[in-house]
């Protein structure tokens, strides 16, 4: 062997397909563990940086909404820029992105510096660590096993609320809300040096049985964007996800609040919303493994029915703050946050492979992240002009119900 052949070449040569998929998939989930922890601590900054500057509900939200909407308008240009450029440079921009993000907030004192830094280049960051490069990077590992690699990989969001939420509320009572960011900012841009480090040429060329079988299985026609947002699928997938995210965020943002305001204490709280990680990792499995053995609709239909479920208990919470519902909430609620996807992904892999999958993927990811910024942005809205978490509940149901409907009528996403 060449002894001056690059060490990744070097490391190609004696490693076991399984075991460096086992690798990548590690990867993947470390980095949404990061990417989605960070991003779901806004809710536990949110109280502390209202009190702080007299701001009402929905101007602290925007924020929120508007790291949901970059990071899903940025999805097709991150798809494009992987498909060109590869998973090093994308990981890498999405790292330093979130460091410099977060230093920048330590030190915001007007709502457009917090739209910018923690609305605008977070969401970009974790857009850029996220499930669009995954999706694209677990499928070159993993084939007609990618639902359940991205059930894994889902499952991290939970992880990240687990871990980042708590430590969020324990560093602001420590150091206050500044000195979090300023922790967050620093150990992010830290980590790219491992990042750097690592035998990117080898996880970018996929399991080689994985490559050839898609390669046998292509039937030449690739996709484009354009023949792409001419079939129905295409339209089904984006609708989906946008009408679930109005759901979702239309709650998640403000959980921590929400069970402040019922009587819970702020870090029982954040903990109590953090341990949905939990049962999230359960929840991905659960509908993903449900969908091999009974098929896509009534899988999806039991997921949407456990969030329905979940909604009503937190609904109730507001009269009856007692462990027991707030126990359900976490279980029903948190359980299905994103569960169908991994399902989704699958379906969009598999529908539009070839060449064009990252981009056409971030395309349809931008229903995603319309969705969480109108929910969420939404959410603080009705909130402020209600000043009751009724409307909010009821907004959310119907939404997550619209989520629910293409599922039950397009073909493509039943098989």
């Amino acid at each position: 062997m060449d002894q001056n052949a690059p060490r990744e070449d070097i490391l190609a040569a004696p490693a076991k397909p399984a075991r460096v998929a086992l690798v990548v998939l590690a990867l993947c989930f470390a980095l949404s563990v990061l990417g989605r922890g960070l991003g779901e601590s806004f809710t536990v900054f949110l109280k502390p940086i209202s009190e702080s500057f007299g701001w009402d509900r929905a101007e602290v939200v925007s924020v929120y909404s508007l790291c949901a909407l970059a990071g899903g308008l940025a999805a097709p240009l991150i798809g494009r820029l992987f498909d060109r450029s590869g998973p090093r440079t994308v990981y890498t921009l999405g790292l330093a992105l979130l460091g410099g993000a977060f230093l920048s907030a330590a030190f915001a004192t007007h709502l457009w510096q917090f739209q910018l830094s923690v609305g605008l280049c977070v969401g970009i960051g974790i857009a850029f660590i996220g499930n669009v490069p995954n999706s694209i990077l677990l499928g070159r590992w993993f084939g007609p096993k990618l639902p359940t690699a991205m059930a894994v990989v889902y499952s991290a969001t939970g992880a990240g609320v687990l871990i980042l939420l708590p430590a969020s509320q324990l560093l602001i009572d420590r150091f206050g809300w500044r000195g979090a960011y300023e922790i967050f900012g620093a150990l992010v841009l830290l980590l790219l040096i491992p990042l750097l480090l690592l035998p990117w040429r080898l996880f970018s060329r996929g399991s080689p049985h994985v490559v050839k079988k898609a390669a046998e299985s292509f039937d030449g026609e690739g996709w484009t964007l354009a023949s792409a947002m001419r079939h129905h699928a295409f339209w089904a997938l984006f609708v989906t996800f946008f009408f679930t995210a109005i759901g979702m965020y239309a709650i998640a943002p403000q959980v921590v609040a929400y069970l402040v305001e019922a009587g819970f204490p702020p870090l029982q709280a954040a903990t109590a919303w953090g341990f949905s990680g939990v049962v999230l990792l359960f929840g991905m499995l659960g509908v993903s493994s449900l969908d091999g053995l009974i098929g896509r609709r009534p899988s999806v239909l039991f997921s949407y029915a456990l969030s329905i479920i979940g909604i009503v208990m937190l609904w109730a919470l507001q009269w009856y703050p007692n462990f027991w519902l707030l126990t359900g909430f976490v279980v029903c609620f948190g359980s299905m946050i994103g569960s169908r996807g991994p399902l989704l992904s699958a379906t969009a892999m598999k529908i539009f492979r070839g060449n064009r999958v990252g981009t056409i993927y971030g395309s349809i990811s931008i229903g995603s992240g319309l969705g969480s910024a109108v929910g969420s942005w939404s959410g603080g809205l009705i909130h402020d002009l209600t000043h009751s978490y009724n409307p909010l509940i009821v907004f959310a149901l119907i939404a997550v119900v619209l989520g629910m409907i293409p599922f039950l009528v397009v073909p493509a996403l039943r098989h």
